[in-house]
């Protein structure tokens, strides 16, 4: 047991190379080239080192082929290295998988990152993407007003279509700025909702030259954009983020523009050539049924069927005289049918129902017609009658006979005399009219 845990060296630094490639994995980190070599192998071996420390390096010859230039000593880099162990030495040491210039290498690094986030959030999913409108109108156009992506654009519009309409939207295409005023030109377009398709991009540069392109504020304009976007960003190699969050990306602003305009000598041309291929498949149609018919028309020749013709020429006429008299016979069947259906409907007609019905529905209505007469009479008699009761028990009638009511100042009717005090006011109600009165004396 105690041998099993003794190590060899050689197991030690197997162990460890196996930790640190799965720790670490692969990295990107940028740093200065020294000692650097070159050997006959085509590997390429050095030490990257900051202020601080370094590190030693080894690319091989099947990476160091597709770098694109030669390291210097004293040159800044960026690399996707592996982190392991050289395990003839046991020192620890990077394989150099990618290499690139620093200054646009971190760029690149930057742009990759911001790809793969926007790329992760769905900005880029071909759901969202929205076609270019059937009819175009009316472009809008977001670049430098001095540019020569400008220039191009309005040329190549004027020479294929010259009844668009164009509103160019001017803006910084590089510096610091350009992002956000790009950014603010494509939510203009969408406040004034004045255009069908809007071209955003510039001329060819460099990867700072077109950096205003890959930031995310522009992004995010672009995919909130209900306007439909075609991106045109620099050459055909070149891609930034915008290409890729645009609906419709154009290698060019020129092919921008042929993208949104249509030509009217090519749709000629492209009629022509359907055209042309229509008759040849016609041609090839025709040419292919009249070698099928010669087919049969021989095999029939072969086959001699003129005994089976007439054979079926008899077996026809047979069958067209039975199909005849079943016809015949069904429509006499159908006939005593519709006769014998006919005089049944005539039978049970429902007008006789109908007739007695509107009749009994007539003498409802007139004895209904009669006790609302009746109701209505009682009605009034009993209205009459009440009045009179009521005319009867009034005291408005008493005072017309000459009577008259006298209250209280707690407007209660005065019965007795023991009922009010000499001073005390009372009121006297009479026909028309009242008396307010003051007691002076109670007999």
């Amino acid at each position: 047991m105690q041998n099993r845990s003794i190590l060899s060296v050689k197991d030690l630094n197997q162990m460890v190379k196996d930790l640190l490639s799965d720790a670490i994995g692969q990295i990107w980190l940028v740093g200065e080239i020294s000692n650097f070599s070159r050997p006959a192998s085509g590997h390429w071996y050095f030490t990257l080192k900051d202020e601080t420390a370094q590190v030693r390096c080894a690319m091989f010859r099947n990476s160091n082929f597709r770098t694109g230039f030669t390291p210097q000593n004293g040159q800044q880099v960026l690399v996707n290295a592996s982190v392991t162990l050289y395990e003839a030495r046991g020192e620890y040491q990077l394989v150099i998988d990618k290499m690139q210039p620093a200054g646009a290498g971190l760029l690149q690094q930057k742009f990759e990152q911001l790809k793969q986030r926007l790329s992760d959030e769905g900005l880029f999913d071909p759901i969202y993407k929205k076609n270019l409108p059937e009819n175009i109108r009316t472009i809008g156009i977001i670049t430098s007003s001095t540019g020569a992506a400008l220039y191009d654009i309005c040329q190549i519009l004027k020479r294929r279509d010259p009844s668009l309409h164009l509103i160019i939207y001017p803006t910084q295409v590089q510096g610091t700025e350009a992002a956000e005023q790009i950014a603010k030109m494509i939510e203009i377009a969408n406040n004034r909702q004045e255009c069908d398709v809007l071209i955003v991009g510039r001329g060819g540069g460099s990867l700072e030259d077109l950096w205003s392109f890959n930031e995310e504020v522009v992004a995010r304009a672009i995919f909130a954009s209900q306007i439909p976007i075609v991106s045109a960003v620099g050459h055909e190699i070149d891609f930034t983020i915008a290409d890729f969050v645009a609906d419709i990306r154009a290698a060019t602003p020129s092919a921008a523009a042929e993208l949104v305009s249509t030509n009217n000598l090519d749709q000629i041309k492209r009629l022509q050539v359907q055209e042309q291929y229509l008759f040849m498949a016609i041609d090839n149609y025709l040419m292919r049924r009249r070698e099928m018919l010669n087919k049969w028309r021989h095999r029939l020749q072969a086959e001699h069927p003129q005994a089976k013709l007439s054979k079926q020429s008899n077996r026809l006429l047979t069958c067209r005289h039975a199909l005849f008299e079943n016809i015949q016979q069904y429509l006499f069947r159908q006939s005593n049918l519709h006769n014998y259906l006919d005089r049944r409907l005539l039978r049970l007609s429902p007008q006789n129902d109908i007739r007695l019905l509107r009749q009994t529905v007539e003498k409802r209505q007139q004895q209904i017609m009669t006790l609302m007469e009746q109701k209505f009479t009682h009605a009034k008699h009993q209205f009459v009658l009440q009045t009179s009761q009521l005319n009867n028990v009034s005291p408005l009638a008493t005072l017309e006979r000459g009577y008259s009511v006298t209250t209280n100042q707690a407007n209660i009717v005065i019965r007795s005399c023991d009922q009010v005090v000499i001073g005390e006011h009372i009121t006297t109600q009479l026909k028309t009219g009242k008396l307010v009165s003051q007691i002076v004396k109670v007999e």
